[in-house]
């Protein structure tokens, strides 16, 4: 996001983010997952669906929050911070609409144009131009100068988990040793459902109808369910299945993360303690058990 980081932790997101002014200003959020309110929803498949659901909504709220920042640097008084609003939902069904359009139907439509009729090698093809697009797009932005300090808040952001998963002191200077790339990126996660979609989409055969192009999206959810599955697995096994699923998508985050400054790594930390309800955030800000806040 711009000039931040957002943390979830068990009970609660944060989001950090660096006015121009140098100010850190942080939301934190109490939150409940929704399989944690529906207990069905923790049912293998399922609770995959609903992962990559609430991660999109928590990151288009995190970004909003984020331009919101930058935008009303120069006034005095802060807003109020905002549960919901119409601008959040709009840039979430945007955001749908636009990954769905670009990694699933422009693949379906060059692969009929071609005019492949058997389905398994339609589906083959179709997939092999949905992974084509997806790395030309990680690639074209990876080239995006403006970028690349959102590339280095995302390697900040690896930097400081990597650091608490070691059992040291989550400090600035003791995530400097770590890597940017984490087998546990989203983008790795990205990576899996553009394979795993290729074979879901061979079963379902080649679309003939317009209601056969629906189906093959209204499937997404279950391909994002099915890949978490394959992730959980692969981190179980600690084998050569583990590091065949995780190794594509650490060679790709060489394009999504970037070395951060030390002033990014303090963002994250911030994000991290705040989400996490380190003792420190606590003691110095003690309505962080309580409901959303926002505060620099």
């Amino acid at each position: 996001m711009i000039e931040g980081v957002m943390m979830r932790a068990p009970g609660a997101v944060a989001t950090a983010v660096r006015r121009a002014s140098g100010e850190i200003v942080v939301r934190r959020s109490p939150y409940r997952s929704l399989s944690e309110r529906a207990r069905f929803l923790k049912l293998p498949i399922l609770r995959g669906a609903v992962v990559l659901i609430e991660s999109l909504v928590l990151g288009m709220k995190a970004l909003v929050f984020s331009a919101e920042v930058a935008s009303n640097e120069q006034e005095p008084e802060k807003k109020a911070p905002r549960t919901f609003s119409w601008d959040i939902l709009g840039a979430v069904v945007l955001a749908l609409v636009l990954g769905l359009g670009l990694f699933f139907y422009l693949p379906l439509m060059a692969t009929e144009w071609l005019g492949i009729r058997g389905s398994i090698l339609f589906n083959v093809v179709d997939g092999f131009f949905r992974i084509v697009v997806f790395l030309l797009y990680l690639w074209g932005i990876s080239r995006w100068q403006e970028m690349r300090r959102v590339f280095e808040y995302h390697g900040a952001e690896h930097k400081i988990i990597f650091t608490y998963e070691s059992g040291e002191d989550v400090t600035v200077e003791n995530t400097r040793r770590f890597g940017t790339c984490h087998p546990r990126c989203g983008t790795s996660f990205l990576l899996v459902v553009m394979l795993v979609s290729v074979i879901v989409f061979v079963m379902l055969g080649r679309p003939e109808s317009v209601g056969a192009r629906l189906l093959r999206l209204a499937f997404v959810p279950v391909i994002a369910g099915i890949s978490y599955e394959i992730i959980r697995a692969s981190e179980r096994s600690h084998g050569l299945m583990d590091r065949v699923i995780k190794s594509p998508g650490l060679w790709l985050q060489r394009w999504t993360t970037r070395e951060p400054a030390d002033d990014q790594l303090e963002v994250a930390l911030r994000a991290f303690r705040e989400a996490n309800g380190d003792e420190v955030a606590l003691r110095s800000f003690p309505e962080a058990n309580g409901d959303e806040v926002e505060r620099t």
